[in-house]
C-alpha cells in the first residue's frame, strides 16, 4: 500500500472517531461498536464470517510481529510509550479512555506519515510520486 492511501485510510479512521462513529449503534444499541473493527478502515466490518484476512489489513505494518497472528492482530498495537493496546484498554478503560488514546495514537501516525512525506518530497507543491519512481505534478 502506498503511503498516501495508508495517510488517507488513517485521516478517515480519526474523523470516523471524531465524528461519534463508535458510540451505540441504532443496529447494535446493547454495544459499543468494536475499535477499528466496526469502521470502513476493517475489510471485515459488517460481515460476521470474516471473509477477509487481516494480513491484507492497512494497520497491520503497527502491529507487532509477535501478535500478527492474533484472532484480532489490529487490537493489539501498541497506541503509546506505555505500550498499551485496544487489547488492554477494553479491560479496565472506559469508552471515553479507549477513544482519547486511539485518536492520540492516530494523530501521531498521521503526523508523522505527513513528515515522511514532505522529507522524501512527496507533497511538495502538488508533487505526487508516479509509481515508477518519478515525479509528476497532481491534476
Amino acid at each position: 500500500m502506498e503511503r498516501s492511501d495508508l495517510l488517507s485510510a488513517l485521516k478517515s479512521q480519526q474523523a470516523f472517531l471524531q465524528g461519534g462513529g463508535y458510540r451505540h449503534s441504532p443496529r447494535t444499541p446493547w454495544k459499543a461498536p468494536l475499535m477499528f473493527e466496526d469502521s470502513s478502515i476493517c475489510l471485515n466490518s459488517g460481515s460476521p464470517t470474516r471473509p477477509h484476512p487481516c494480513t491484507e489489513c492497512v494497520l497491520m505494518r503497527f502491529v507487532p510481529l509477535r501478535r500478527r497472528t492474533a484472532q484480532v492482530p489490529c487490537r493489539h498495537i501498541p497506541l503509546n510509550a506505555a505500550g498499551e493496546t485496544v487489547d488492554g484498554l477494553y479491560r479496565y478503560a472506559s469508552q471515553e479512555e479507549l477513544e482519547a488514546a486511539v485518536l492520540a495514537w492516530l494523530v501521531r501516525a498521521i503526523q508523522k506519515l505527513e513528515e515522511e512525506q514532505v522529507r522524501n518530497g512527496d507533497l511538495a507543491f502538488g508533487v505526487l510520486p508516479s509509481g515508477n519512481g518519478e515525479t509528476k505534478l497532481s491534476d
